[in-house]
């Protein structure tokens, strides 16, 4: 029974000693912040986001949301493997008056830090007519 004990304890501080030595997945943005500048009215404008999983675990993206109807947001769908890349495209649509804008992009994910912000903005502008 003592052998048995002591196995059993030998082999849990293993297992715990090799997790804790392995990096959970994580984020490396080459942006956070986009800045469309002027763009106009009624004309989307799309930007993407690109990433790198600088973790040793799978990067799952379980929710992408934004806070308004006129962002919407296209991500990657399957695990991004140690190393590989990914993408958060953002599409922008304006409408309504000319005026500057500020919108976040919220992803979580499974990522050390689970939620992470990504910021778009930039000036509507009447269409010019030619």
């Amino acid at each position: 029974m003592k052998k048995l004990l002591l196995l059993f304890t030998l082999i849990l501080g293993v297992s715990v000693a090799t997790n804790a030595q392995t990096k959970p997945a994580e984020f490396k943005f080459d942006k956070e912040l986009h800045d469309f500048g002027k763009i106009p009215l009624n004309k989307a404008a799309t930007v993407e986001f690109k990433f790198t999983n600088v973790g040793d675990q799978p990067l799952i993206l379980t929710k992408v949301e934004t806070t308004c109807g006129c962002t919407v947001p296209e991500y990657t769908q399957t695990p991004v493997k140690k190393g590989e890349s990914g993408v958060i495209k953002v599409t922008y649509n304006p409408t309504g008056a000319a005026m500057p804008f500020s919108k976040s992009i919220t992803i979580t994910s499974n990522a050390k830090t689970t939620t992470k912000v990504l910021y778009i903005k930039g000036e509507t502008v009447a269409a010019s007519t030619k």
